[in-house]
């Protein structure tokens, strides 16, 4: 018998999902609540909402339709917010740029793309100026400039944003359209090849802001989100819709802060001025702050802080714990959305030792409502979840991309077998927490045997005198691998502790641990940084390349 369609009633409202409903619920419960750039500019979700129809009624005047696409290189701002909701709620494409990239993988992106506005802040005019000439479906350029100053530059602008918001209609209609219909687009910062477009689509937007809200609303320690809670990101808007937390934040009405450019002292200034208690950072971030001159001055404590992007050791999550902060980890990816794991602890968890409980906020996470998570074989067959036996994570969700944006060959290996592939190596335990133990392309294998290579540098973490480490494997005759420890000492330190004294305390926890007992083969090389990604990932391609073939210590 086939499965019965409700038809409806012809005048009912079929409520597709899209953008534009996520306003409905700030503006009926905290129509006043404020929103502010860098504690300067102040304005509310009343306003924020007349801004939005001005945006957009400036952009149609440049020629802006659906389906066109719009894209924007700012730091983290009010303008960006603006431009989350009114570019797509128009039925365009917001294509959020990585300012991090060089120009030329910016020019690739926006040419692969085909992005026909950009709007772009005056701080970025070098990376603009090489390129300009090369857009090829750029018809028009907007200023960002906090200043507001004259239209001059490597571009012909045709407005500045303030004075384009000012001329413009700010009641704008926004009509319904398909739910399926593509929101936004960015690139990932992979180490290898060209960048590719990851696109989502309104709906998947939206259940992602629900999933998202409905886990750190209904956790009953950690990183919980309520009412009455103070939101500033720092992790940047064109990364992932900055994790979807300012569709989660506006959809609450929660008072939001944007700091503009990452400067670690403005940063703890406006977390301290503003009252902030909510944010999400990648772990070297936390690191940085922690460690600033003037952290020690400012009281953290209350501070509630998602930290992703690469895991965090148990070290940093004591440090945290020990200035009140609050952290816990999360997990995802460009592909997911991107978040579809948070360690959130129990009430009985926060009880135990601070020590017990911040092994496990260094956890994977458990999964968000409406995430299928399954750690499998190569032949996709479910592994035991004993917290020990590990296989490859692979997902389903509602959020999570359907494809690389004109690159089928790489969306089909991404989606083999029906499950999104993460190539992240890990294992769940009885209470259904996941652990990352590594990713596929940075296991080592020594002789024979893998080897993970975050296990080790949890190890290395450990020791007081190590700010960071990055294991890699290098070739060698014997082993077929060995792991090499690169080693970023904390500047108290330096020339005070000796690579043998590192590597003796490592083999040493190797030995009354489960990690791999090759691990012993560990040599340390110093450093004076970790080379990093533009998201501030650890790039291990580019740290093995540079140490093939330079004498280990």
């Amino acid at each position: 018998m086939p499965v019965k369609i409700i038809e409806g009633t012809p005048s009912a409202y079929a409520y597709p999902l899209l953008i534009k409903q996520l306003l409905h619920t700030p503006l009926a419960i905290a129509p006043e609540r404020e929103i502010t750039y860098q504690g300067t500019i102040r304005y509310t979700y009343r306003a924020l909402r007349e801004r939005i129809g001005r945006l957009a009624s400036g952009l149609a005047g440049l020629g802006v339709e659906p389906g066109d696409t719009v894209a924007m290189m700012d730091w983290d701002s009010h303008r960006y917010l603006e431009a989350f909701f009114a570019v797509p709620m128009m039925g365009a494409i917001l294509q959020t740029v990585n300012v991090r990239l060089n120009a030329k993988q910016i020019l690739y992106t926006l040419n692969h793309a085909g992005a026909s506005v950009l709007l772009v802040n005056r701080e970025f005019f070098s990376l603009l100026a090489p390129i300009a000439e090369q857009l090829e479906g750029v018809r028009h350029f907007v200023l960002l400039d906090d200043e507001h100053g004259a239209l001059e530059g490597p571009a012909a602008f045709s407005a500045e944003y303030e004075n384009l918001l000012a001329v413009a209609d700010p009641d704008y209609v926004f009509d319904d359209f398909d739910e399926n219909a593509q929101a936004t687009v960015f690139y990932t910062t992979g180490t290898t090849g060209l960048p590719k477009g990851v696109r989502f689509s309104h709906r998947q937007l939206v259940l992602h802001t629900l999933g998202l809200a409905a886990s750190v609303g209904t956790a009953t320690a950690g990183v919980t989100m309520r009412a009455d809670d103070v939101y500033m990101p720092i992790t940047p808007m064109f990364h992932v819709h900055a994790w979807g937390f300012p569709y989660v934040a506006t959809l609450l009405g929660l008072k939001q802060v944007y700091p503009g450019r990452y400067v670690p002292g403005n940063l703890l200034k406006l977390i301290v001025g503003e009252r902030v208690t909510y944010s999400h950072c990648v772990p070297s971030i936390m690191q940085m702050l922690l460690t600033h001159p003037d952290s020690a001055s400012c009281d953290l404590s209350g501070w509630k802080v998602l930290i992703g992007g690469s895991a965090m050791s148990e070290t940093l999550a004591l440090a945290a714990l020990k200035r009140g902060i609050e952290v816990v980890t999360g997990y995802g990816m460009s592909e997911t959305c991107p978040v579809v794991t948070i360690a959130h602890p129990g009430a009985r968890d926060v009880q135990a030792p601070v020590e017990e409980h911040a092994r496990l906020r260094c956890k994977t996470g458990l999964p968000l409502p409406l995430v299928e998570l399954r750690v499998v074989t190569p032949e996709m067959n479910d592994v035991e979840h004993d917290g020990a036996t590990t296989g490859e994570l692979v997902l389903r969700a509602p959020w999570l991309t359907q494809d690389y944006l004109h690159a089928p060959q790489a969306s089909e290996k991404l989606w083999a077998g029906g499950y999104l592939h993460t190539q992240d190596i890990g294992h769940i335990d009885e209470r259904g927490f996941v652990k990352i133990t590594d990713r596929l392309k940075d296991m080592i294998k020594t002789a024979g045997e893998w080897i993970s290579s975050l296990q080790l540098e949890d190890i290395l973490n450990s020791h007081e005198a190590v700010l960071e480490s990055a294991v890699i494997g290098l070739p060698d005759k014997k082993w077929g691998e060995r792991p090499i420890a690169l080693v970023a000492l904390k500047p108290d330190y330096v020339d005070k502790v000796s690579a043998q004294e590192i590597r003796a305390y490592a083999v040493h926890l190797i030995d009354v641990t489960n990690v791999s007992r090759h691990g012993i083969l560990l040599q340390v090389r110093f450093v004076a940084g970790l080379t990093k990604t533009s998201m501030g990932k650890l790039n291990k391609r580019a740290m093995r390349e540079a140490a093939l073939g330079t004498a280990a210590c």
